[in-house]
Protein backbone atom coordinates (compact mmCIF):
# COMPACT_ATOMS: atom_id res chain seq x y z
CA UNK A 1 0.00 0.00 0.00
CA UNK A 2 2.82 2.43 0.88
CA UNK A 3 4.51 1.72 -2.42
CA UNK A 4 1.24 2.43 -4.27
CA UNK A 5 0.82 5.77 -2.50
CA UNK A 6 4.37 6.77 -3.41
CA UNK A 7 3.75 5.91 -7.05
CA UNK A 8 0.52 7.95 -7.03
CA UNK A 9 2.33 10.93 -5.51
CA UNK A 10 5.01 10.74 -8.19
CA UNK A 11 2.33 10.70 -10.88
CA UNK A 12 0.48 13.67 -9.44
CA UNK A 13 3.55 15.80 -8.76
CA UNK A 14 4.21 16.80 -12.40
CA UNK A 15 0.54 17.73 -12.82
CA UNK A 16 0.80 20.15 -9.92
CA UNK A 17 3.91 21.80 -11.31
CA UNK A 18 2.28 22.19 -14.69
CA UNK A 19 -0.49 24.22 -13.07
CA UNK A 20 1.95 26.60 -11.37
CA UNK A 21 2.53 30.05 -12.84
CA UNK A 22 5.20 32.68 -12.50
CA UNK A 23 3.50 35.84 -11.29
CA UNK A 24 5.64 38.96 -11.43
CA UNK A 25 4.37 42.07 -9.67
CA UNK A 26 6.04 45.31 -10.73
CA UNK A 27 6.04 48.72 -9.05
CA UNK A 28 8.02 51.90 -8.77
CA UNK A 29 9.02 51.34 -5.13
CA UNK A 30 9.00 48.50 -2.62
CA UNK A 31 6.80 50.14 0.03
CA UNK A 32 5.15 48.60 3.08
CA UNK A 33 1.81 48.61 1.26
CA UNK A 34 3.30 46.80 -1.73
CA UNK A 35 4.94 44.20 0.53
CA UNK A 36 1.63 43.59 2.27
CA UNK A 37 -0.14 43.12 -1.06
CA UNK A 38 2.52 40.74 -2.38
CA UNK A 39 2.46 38.68 0.82
CA UNK A 40 -1.33 38.44 0.72
CA UNK A 41 -1.24 37.27 -2.90
CA UNK A 42 1.45 34.70 -2.08
CA UNK A 43 -0.81 33.32 0.65
CA UNK A 44 -3.67 33.02 -1.85
CA UNK A 45 -1.50 31.42 -4.56
CA UNK A 46 0.75 28.90 -2.72
CA UNK A 47 1.31 26.81 -5.88
CA UNK A 48 2.51 29.77 -7.92
CA UNK A 49 5.82 31.60 -7.88
CA UNK A 50 4.80 35.09 -6.78
CA UNK A 51 7.54 37.72 -6.62
CA UNK A 52 7.94 41.50 -6.74
CA UNK A 53 10.51 43.68 -8.51
CA UNK A 54 10.83 47.40 -9.05
CA UNK A 55 11.01 48.81 -12.56
CA UNK A 56 14.69 49.66 -12.00
CA UNK A 57 15.47 45.99 -11.34
CA UNK A 58 13.92 44.78 -14.59
CA UNK A 59 14.99 44.73 -18.23
CA UNK A 60 12.68 46.00 -20.93
CA UNK A 61 9.30 44.19 -21.12
CA UNK A 62 10.25 42.47 -24.36
CA UNK A 63 13.07 40.57 -22.63
CA UNK A 64 10.75 38.87 -20.14
CA UNK A 65 9.33 35.37 -20.59
CA UNK A 66 6.00 35.78 -22.39
CA UNK A 67 4.47 33.09 -20.13
CA UNK A 68 4.93 35.30 -17.08
CA UNK A 69 1.76 36.70 -15.51
CA UNK A 70 2.75 40.36 -15.34
CA UNK A 71 0.93 42.53 -12.76
CA UNK A 72 1.54 46.29 -12.80
CA UNK A 73 0.94 47.91 -9.41
CA UNK A 74 1.25 51.64 -10.10
CA UNK A 75 1.77 54.36 -12.67
CA UNK A 76 5.53 53.82 -12.79
CA UNK A 77 5.01 50.16 -13.67
CA UNK A 78 2.45 51.04 -16.35
CA UNK A 79 4.80 53.60 -17.90
CA UNK A 80 7.56 50.96 -17.96
CA UNK A 81 5.26 48.44 -19.68
CA UNK A 82 4.13 50.97 -22.28
CA UNK A 83 7.70 51.40 -23.55
CA UNK A 84 7.26 48.59 -26.06
CA UNK A 85 4.44 46.30 -27.24
CA UNK A 86 6.42 43.06 -27.00
CA UNK A 87 6.49 41.12 -23.76
CA UNK A 88 3.98 39.28 -21.54
CA UNK A 89 0.30 40.13 -21.46
CA UNK A 90 -0.12 42.49 -18.52
CA UNK A 91 -2.72 43.52 -15.96
CA UNK A 92 -2.52 47.06 -14.57
CA UNK A 93 -3.91 47.63 -11.07
CA UNK A 94 -4.41 50.85 -9.11
CA UNK A 95 -4.90 52.95 -12.21
CA UNK A 96 -7.81 55.34 -12.60
CA UNK A 97 -9.61 56.06 -15.82
CA UNK A 98 -8.28 59.62 -15.85
CA UNK A 99 -4.71 58.36 -15.40
CA UNK A 100 -5.19 55.86 -18.23
CA UNK A 101 -6.71 58.51 -20.47
CA UNK A 102 -3.63 60.68 -20.07
CA UNK A 103 -1.38 57.84 -21.20
CA UNK A 104 -3.52 55.93 -23.69
CA UNK A 105 -6.27 58.23 -24.93
CA UNK A 106 -8.89 56.04 -26.59
CA UNK A 107 -6.41 53.30 -27.48
CA UNK A 108 -6.31 50.02 -25.59
CA UNK A 109 -3.15 48.00 -26.37
CA UNK A 110 -3.91 44.32 -26.92
CA UNK A 111 -1.23 43.32 -24.41
CA UNK A 112 -2.81 45.37 -21.60
CA UNK A 113 -5.78 44.83 -19.27
CA UNK A 114 -6.82 47.52 -16.79
CA UNK A 115 -8.43 47.01 -13.38
CA UNK A 116 -9.80 50.43 -12.50
CA UNK A 117 -9.11 52.01 -9.11
CA UNK A 118 -11.75 54.76 -9.26
CA UNK A 119 -15.38 53.88 -8.44
CA UNK A 120 -17.79 53.41 -11.36
CA UNK A 121 -19.70 56.59 -12.13
CA UNK A 122 -23.08 54.83 -12.24
CA UNK A 123 -22.43 53.33 -8.80
CA UNK A 124 -21.58 56.75 -7.39
CA UNK A 125 -24.82 58.11 -8.82
CA UNK A 126 -26.78 55.26 -7.23
CA UNK A 127 -25.12 56.02 -3.90
CA UNK A 128 -26.11 59.67 -4.28
CA UNK A 129 -29.71 58.73 -5.02
CA UNK A 130 -29.77 56.29 -2.09
CA UNK A 131 -28.45 58.79 0.47
CA UNK A 132 -30.19 61.85 -0.95
CA UNK A 133 -33.41 60.65 -2.60
CA UNK A 134 -34.70 64.22 -3.01
CA UNK A 135 -31.65 65.34 -4.98
CA UNK A 136 -32.26 65.53 -8.73
CA UNK A 137 -29.62 67.95 -10.02
CA UNK A 138 -26.14 66.45 -9.65
CA UNK A 139 -23.34 69.01 -9.87
CA UNK A 140 -20.10 67.82 -11.48
CA UNK A 141 -16.84 69.68 -11.96
CA UNK A 142 -14.43 68.46 -14.63
CA UNK A 143 -11.14 69.49 -16.14
CA UNK A 144 -9.28 68.85 -19.40
CA UNK A 145 -8.26 65.37 -18.22
CA UNK A 146 -11.74 64.26 -17.10
CA UNK A 147 -13.90 65.88 -19.78
CA UNK A 148 -14.27 62.50 -21.53
CA UNK A 149 -16.34 61.15 -18.60
CA UNK A 150 -19.16 63.68 -18.87
CA UNK A 151 -21.13 61.97 -21.65
CA UNK A 152 -21.09 58.73 -19.69
CA UNK A 153 -22.34 60.58 -16.62
CA UNK A 154 -25.21 62.10 -18.59
CA UNK A 155 -26.25 58.69 -19.92
CA UNK A 156 -26.14 57.04 -16.50
CA UNK A 157 -28.04 59.92 -14.91
CA UNK A 158 -30.76 59.82 -17.56
CA UNK A 159 -31.48 56.17 -16.74
CA UNK A 160 -31.99 57.15 -13.09
CA UNK A 161 -34.12 60.22 -13.69
CA UNK A 162 -31.30 62.53 -12.62
CA UNK A 163 -29.84 65.63 -14.26
CA UNK A 164 -26.13 66.36 -14.54
CA UNK A 165 -25.08 70.00 -14.08
CA UNK A 166 -21.54 69.85 -15.49
CA UNK A 167 -19.06 72.70 -15.35
CA UNK A 168 -15.54 72.97 -16.74
CA UNK A 169 -13.08 74.06 -14.03
CA UNK A 170 -9.90 74.56 -16.02
CA UNK A 171 -8.45 77.31 -13.80
CA UNK A 172 -8.59 76.41 -10.11
CA UNK A 173 -7.77 80.01 -9.17
CA UNK A 174 -11.17 81.02 -10.57
CA UNK A 175 -13.92 80.08 -8.11
CA UNK A 176 -16.78 81.02 -10.43
CA UNK A 177 -17.22 77.52 -11.95
CA UNK A 178 -17.45 76.03 -8.45
CA UNK A 179 -19.97 78.63 -7.33
CA UNK A 180 -22.01 78.13 -10.52
CA UNK A 181 -22.30 74.39 -9.91
CA UNK A 182 -23.15 74.83 -6.24
CA UNK A 183 -25.79 77.43 -7.09
CA UNK A 184 -27.52 75.20 -9.64
CA UNK A 185 -27.31 71.74 -8.05
CA UNK A 186 -28.71 69.74 -5.17
CA UNK A 187 -25.51 67.80 -4.47
CA UNK A 188 -21.89 67.87 -5.64
CA UNK A 189 -20.48 64.65 -7.11
CA UNK A 190 -16.69 64.43 -7.21
CA UNK A 191 -15.04 62.44 -9.99
CA UNK A 192 -11.59 61.00 -9.45
CA UNK A 193 -9.58 63.67 -11.25
CA UNK A 194 -6.46 64.42 -9.16
CA UNK A 195 -6.06 67.81 -10.80
CA UNK A 196 -9.39 68.93 -9.30
CA UNK A 197 -9.75 66.84 -6.16
CA UNK A 198 -6.54 66.84 -4.17
CA UNK A 199 -5.00 67.99 -0.89
CA UNK A 200 -4.77 71.58 -2.12
CA UNK A 201 -8.40 71.90 -3.23
CA UNK A 202 -10.15 69.83 -0.56
CA UNK A 203 -10.55 72.69 1.94
CA UNK A 204 -12.10 75.06 -0.60
CA UNK A 205 -14.41 72.38 -2.00
CA UNK A 206 -15.68 71.28 1.39
CA UNK A 207 -16.10 74.75 2.88
CA UNK A 208 -17.87 76.01 -0.24
CA UNK A 209 -20.28 73.07 -0.46
CA UNK A 210 -21.09 72.87 3.24
CA UNK A 211 -21.46 76.64 3.38
CA UNK A 212 -24.54 76.01 1.23
CA UNK A 213 -25.57 72.95 3.27
CA UNK A 214 -24.76 70.81 0.24
CA UNK A 215 -23.23 67.33 0.40
CA UNK A 216 -20.15 66.20 -1.50
CA UNK A 217 -20.21 62.58 -2.70
CA UNK A 218 -16.85 61.01 -3.53
CA UNK A 219 -14.53 60.99 -5.29
CA UNK A 220 -12.89 58.37 -3.07
CA UNK A 221 -12.65 57.08 0.48
CA UNK A 222 -9.81 59.49 1.27
CA UNK A 223 -12.09 62.45 0.63
CA UNK A 224 -14.69 60.93 2.95
CA UNK A 225 -12.14 60.94 5.76
CA UNK A 226 -11.40 64.57 4.89
CA UNK A 227 -15.07 65.59 5.05
CA UNK A 228 -17.05 64.30 2.07
CA UNK A 229 -20.35 62.64 2.93
CA UNK A 230 -19.76 59.22 1.37
CA UNK A 231 -18.19 57.24 -1.45
CA UNK A 232 -17.87 53.69 -2.70
CA UNK A 233 -14.45 52.06 -2.84
CA UNK A 234 -12.67 48.71 -3.09
CA UNK A 235 -10.04 47.69 -0.53
CA UNK A 236 -7.08 45.30 -0.71
CA UNK A 237 -9.21 42.21 -0.08
CA UNK A 238 -11.51 43.20 -2.96
CA UNK A 239 -8.54 43.72 -5.28
CA UNK A 240 -6.98 40.41 -4.26
CA UNK A 241 -10.25 38.55 -4.85
CA UNK A 242 -10.62 39.73 -8.45
CA UNK A 243 -6.90 39.27 -9.13
CA UNK A 244 -7.05 35.72 -7.76
CA UNK A 245 -9.95 34.96 -10.09
CA UNK A 246 -8.21 36.41 -13.13
CA UNK A 247 -5.01 34.49 -12.41
CA UNK A 248 -6.99 31.26 -12.65
CA UNK A 249 -7.62 32.14 -16.30
CA UNK A 250 -5.17 32.39 -19.21
CA UNK A 251 -4.11 36.03 -19.76
CA UNK A 252 -5.62 35.80 -23.24
CA UNK A 253 -9.03 35.69 -21.54
CA UNK A 254 -8.47 38.73 -19.33
CA UNK A 255 -10.92 41.52 -20.19
CA UNK A 256 -9.48 44.72 -21.61
CA UNK A 257 -10.84 46.63 -18.62
CA UNK A 258 -12.96 45.92 -15.54
CA UNK A 259 -13.81 47.01 -12.01
CA UNK A 260 -13.40 44.84 -8.89
CA UNK A 261 -16.44 42.62 -8.34
CA UNK A 262 -16.82 43.66 -4.72
CA UNK A 263 -16.95 47.11 -3.16
CA UNK A 264 -17.71 48.88 0.09
CA UNK A 265 -19.32 52.12 1.22
CA UNK A 266 -17.52 54.67 3.37
CA UNK A 267 -19.65 57.25 5.16
CA UNK A 268 -18.80 60.25 7.33
CA UNK A 269 -21.27 60.19 10.21
CA UNK A 270 -20.29 63.62 11.55
CA UNK A 271 -21.01 65.20 8.18
CA UNK A 272 -24.31 63.36 7.94
CA UNK A 273 -25.38 64.77 11.32
CA UNK A 274 -24.25 68.28 10.37
CA UNK A 275 -26.39 68.11 7.20
CA UNK A 276 -29.39 66.79 9.12
CA UNK A 277 -29.25 63.39 7.40
CA UNK A 278 -29.88 59.94 8.83
CA UNK A 279 -26.94 57.85 9.98
CA UNK A 280 -25.22 56.10 7.09
CA UNK A 281 -25.33 52.30 7.38
CA UNK A 282 -22.56 51.05 5.06
CA UNK A 283 -23.73 47.42 4.96
CA UNK A 284 -27.29 48.38 4.06
CA UNK A 285 -26.05 50.79 1.41
CA UNK A 286 -23.77 48.15 -0.10
CA UNK A 287 -26.66 45.69 -0.41
CA UNK A 288 -28.90 48.24 -2.13
CA UNK A 289 -26.18 49.34 -4.52
CA UNK A 290 -25.18 45.76 -5.35
CA UNK A 291 -28.72 45.04 -6.48
CA UNK A 292 -28.30 47.68 -9.16
CA UNK A 293 -24.99 46.35 -10.48
CA UNK A 294 -25.05 45.13 -14.07
CA UNK A 295 -23.97 41.55 -14.54
CA UNK A 296 -21.89 40.37 -17.50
Amino acid sequence: MLRLLRMLALCLWPMGTLCAHEILLVGGDDTAGVSSFVSALQARRPLDQVRFQTVTQLPSPGRLDVQTRLILLDEAALDWRLREPSGPLSLALRISRVQAQLRLGKSRPEYLSLLWSDPPLARQLRLTRYLLPQARRIGVLYGPDSRFLIDELHQAANHMGLEIVAQDWADLRDSRPLQHVLGNSDVLLGIDDPQLFNAKTVKNLLLSSYGRQMALIGPNAGFVRAGALASTYSDQDDWLAVLDRLLDQPPTRWPRSLYPDHFRVSGNQQVARALGLERIEPNAAELVLAEGESTP
